[in-house]
């Protein structure tokens, strides 16, 4: 970025004990809420994947529709989103994940993606990357080449951008948070 740059992470806003005592929850509506932090965010999200032919950008419910739909129409390109259970009109296709108790389902329309279409998936966080890699295989199911996924923070002690990467999937997270 240019010599204006903010530092991102400072736009971060941490709440603690939310949604349970002793998580730090990072909030990413303070950086998208400030509109330079948000164009530069969205800009260094996308520009390692300009030259890489992306054919869509697969956002996940809900923050990844943000950045996601920005960033596709930066690149150019569609947005795909990744819903849950029961939003989507028409045909979908799904795909289950384990949750800490139980399971939870998300979607997209059969259609959405083509065979061999190369897409970028994107999310606000990863975590431990349980809906991520959800949403990896529900992708490649349908056919997608997925050449890498983006995320604006990394929780790299919960282990889910490790987790994609063992995937074969190339990650890229503008910022990382220690702990929970």
């Amino acid at each position: 970025m240019d010599s204006q740059a903010l530092d991102l992470k400072s736009l971060i806003r941490s709440i603690p004990d939310y949604p349970k005592a002793g998580i730090i929850f990072r909030d990413i509506t303070s950086l998208i809420a400030h509109g330079q932090g948000f164009r530069q965010s969205v800009r260094e999200l996308a520009e390692p994947f300009e030259a890489m032919g992306i054919s869509k950008v697969a956002g996940i419910e809900a923050r990844g529709f943000i950045f996601g739909g920005a960033i596709a129409d930066l690149l150019g390109v569609g947005f795909v989103p990744i819903r849950k259970q029961g939003k989507l009109p028409g045909e979908v296709v799904g795909q289950d994940y384990a949750l800490e108790y139980g399971t939870d389902r998300i979607e997209l329309h059969a259609d959405a993606i083509q065979p061999g279409e190369k897409v970028l998936l994107i999310d606000d966080l990863i975590a431990t990357g349980g809906t991520a890699v959800a949403a990896i295989d529900l992708l490649e199911r349908v056919g997608g080449d997925i050449v890498a996924s983006a995320f604006v923070i990394d929780l790299p002690d919960l282990g889910g951008a490790a987790l994609l990467r063992e995937k074969g999937v190339k990650v890229h997270c503008l910022m990382a948070f220690e702990g929970l």
